[in-house]
């Protein structure tokens, strides 16, 4: 009886997340993946199509294009992203610096600017007809445009790194201000240099947060939206699509091309996608934590 007792109260507990987990997650799931069996036709409205929305998926050449846009862009910007914060970690305990908690304040400040807002922002900055690249090439004859086809997704991986910096360099100095003081005074009495300990003690202990911070990284890179969907109305001529990023794609799909279904398939395959990466590099990560 008391067992009893101890398991339902244990239910109870759990009960509230469970129910939550079940109304923002599983359900939601559920009816997108109901929702990719089905096609909107002009005579007959919604029909069941089966599998028919994956099949003109992996064959839909615009999807594969923007997966691969995304992949470059998590290629170059997440490594560039990460040693900035870690560069950044780096510099704050060291306590070489003046003013530690209005830079820390400071470089995390982006992480909580509206991404709408940060995109404007941005957009005007960076603009050639009303903003600084409009001011510099009029006061230096030149004629550079950071939104070309060609410079739209490095000039969106700026403001991307801009916005997430500050985030990550937190988490990396929280796992710094951890470790122990002892290793510091041991490292002292040997006669250690800042840069050995840098390499020998404070590099060490951000490879498990690292790992974490990657896997994040990559699932917020994989959602890009905001900033694909605003510049078009900003720029002209920027090179961005209807199919820029995927997510772009199924919004458009769903809320201008009236094809729910397929898009639903674009979100649930992309998921797929994401997870995948997402754990081969914990595989990775914890393969080389095992290796040390």
């Amino acid at each position: 009886m008391a067992k009893r007792r101890r398991s339902q109260a244990g239910l109870a507990f759990i009960a509230p997340f469970g129910l939550l987990f079940l109304l923002v997650y599983v359900v939601p799931i559920g009816y997108a993946a109901y929702l990719s069996f089905f096609r909107q036709r002009l005579i007959g409205g919604n029909t069941f199509a089966g599998l028919d929305n994956y099949r003109n998926l992996v064959q839909d050449p615009q999807f594969w294009e923007g997966v691969g846009r995304v992949f470059r862009f998590t290629l170059v910007q997440v490594p560039v992203m990460l040693v900035l914060a870690m560069a950044l970690a780096l510099a704050l305990d060291s306590r070489r610096l003046h003013g530690l908690r209005f830079m820390r304040v400071s470089i995390f400040l982006p992480y909580a600017v509206p991404a709408v807002v940060s995109t404007l922002m941005w957009g005007f900055m960076l603009g050639v007809k009303y903003g600084l690249f409009g001011s510099l090439n009029s006061a230096a004859g030149t004629d550079l445009n950071p939104f070309t086809p060609d410079t739209t997704l490095i000039s969106i991986g700026v403001m991307v790194t801009w916005a997430f910096t500050g985030f990550n360099m937190l988490i990396f100095y929280a796992v710094l201000k951890a470790v122990p003081h002892e290793l510091y005074e041991a490292a002292a009495l040997d006669g250690a240099s800042e840069l050995q300990v840098v390499r020998r003690i404070k590099l060490p202990a951000l490879r498990g947060s690292l790992v974490i911070v990657i896997i994040f990284s990559i699932i917020g890179t994989f959602q890009m939206f905001n900033e694909p969907q605003i510049l078009p109305s900003m720029v002209a001529n920027s090179g961005i699509t209807t199919y820029y990023t995927p997510n772009l794609y199924a919004y458009h799909l769903a809320f201008t091309g009236s094809q729910q279904g397929y898009a639903a398939a674009l979100a649930l395959v992309m998921a797929a996608i994401t997870i995948v990466v997402a754990y081969a590099v914990q595989l990775r990560g914890l393969r080389h934590a095992f290796d040390r």
